[in-house]
């Protein structure tokens, strides 16, 4: 087999990704799910006209019938012929995804859940738990401060009894612009009936928030934190992994395992991250997806100082499935592309670009996350 071909069908795990849709999507309805935009799209303008689109209608295409870069409104038409389940039962079948890790805390009523993910795709399917999503839970069910920290130990407990890892999305919330330290017992209750007095529901208090991040590495699972891209609903320039030095450098003696996600702009700097801590590992995953034709590129520079042990794959999909089989698809065109160039050029040998591909795509997760 040629090492194009090797590299381009090797087997994945997709360590971090959500659910598929569940109802039918129109082609509005479709267009919002391929921007990360949380905005109408304007009625000037299409979202295929983007990397994303571009790539839907050149590797998506194919399996609805038709040919490569098939107009919009030409795949529009052709998708609307299946139902979203048998849409998801034809991309997922053909992601090549051995186990999916599921991250289930973002609108997940729109979503499938992990079984039925599982079910869809015939692959093996894992739940990652969302650290602040557990907290409102408990606070919609607490009515007293005091309760709080013990009801929110025990949920996790329960929550995390077959999980593979945890979730935070403190980007989101606050950005990483937060004291690194551990907060006091008496910071905390404070932080909460701050909370409870405004009737308790988004948190977004930066002393609730570093307290489930410590609370989260404690449980000892790997952590998984949102970094760079997403939506509107961040401020980039808050996002940056350096910012979490010297966080990283306080948990570090707890031994948990600290994964950034997506990590676009700053891809080189989380595979600096990844170098200098022995628990800092990170992924492009949503990054080589929305940049299309350019995942190669974003690859190459995330590698720069990584060490091939810390990169994994994820596609980060929710929503069109689609999505899913796109994010894989994009991942092994890239790996192929940087890795047997470095081969043409005589810099790798064959055997050492099919071994480290095969740590990004799958081993290095099965290790990280136990996986049997």
């Amino acid at each position: 087999m040629l090492l194009a071909d090797h590299l381009a069908s090797l087997p994945l795990v997709d360590h971090h990704v959500h659910g598929v849709a569940k109802g039918p999507l129109d082609r509005a309805g479709f267009e919002q799910l391929i921007t990360e935009s949380d905005r109408p799209v304007p009625a000037w303008m299409s979202t295929f006209d983007s990397q994303l689109g571009f790539a839907i209608r050149k590797h998506c295409a194919p399996l609805l019938g038709l040919a490569p870069h098939a107009s919009a409104d030409d795949y529009l038409a052709a998708r609307a012929q299946h139902d979203e389940a048998s849409l998801s039962r034809l991309f997922l079948s053909a992601a090549g995804v051995s186990d999916y890790l599921v991250d289930t805390g973002y609108l997940g009523d729109a979503v499938t859940g992990v079984d039925e993910l599982a079910k869809l795709s015939g692959a093996r399917a894992h739940e990652v738990v969302r650290l602040e999503s557990e907290l409102e839970y408990v606070a919609a069910h607490e009515s007293t401060v005091a309760a709080v920290p013990d009801a929110l130990a025990r949920r996790l407990e329960e929550r995390t009894a077959d999980a593979v890892g945890l979730k935070s999305i403190v980007a989101y919330r606050h950005g990483f612009d937060f004291d690194p330290a551990e907060p006091t017992a008496a910071e905390v209750a404070t932080a909460l009936e701050r909370w409870y007095a405004d009737g308790p529901a988004r948190v977004s208090d930066p002393v609730l928030l570093r307290w489930l991040l410590w609370t989260g590495a404690r449980r000892g699972l790997p952590l998984q934190l949102h970094v760079g891209f997403g939506d509107p609903d961040l401020n980039l320039h808050k996002t940056t992994p350096l910012l979490l030095t010297e966080w990283l450098r306080l948990v570090e003696p707890l031994g948990t395992q600290v994964v950034l996600l997506h990590c676009y702009p700053f891809h080189r700097q989380a595979g600096y991250l990844a170098h200098a801590f022995p628990h800092v590992s990170f992924d492009l995953g949503l990054t080589t997806m929305y940049v299309g034709a350019r995942a190669a590129a974003v690859l190459a520079e995330g590698l720069e100082l990584a060490p091939y042990a810390k990169l994994l794959y994820s596609s980060d999909a929710w929503g069109p499935a689609e999505l899913h089989f796109l994010g894989a698809t994009l991942w092994r065109r890239a790996v192929a592309s940087v890795l047997g160039g470095f081969v043409d050029q005589g810099d790798w040998s064959a055997e050492d670009a099919v071994r480290v591909a095969a740590l990004w795509g799958r081993d290095n997760a099965r290790r990280l996350y136990q996986l049997d």
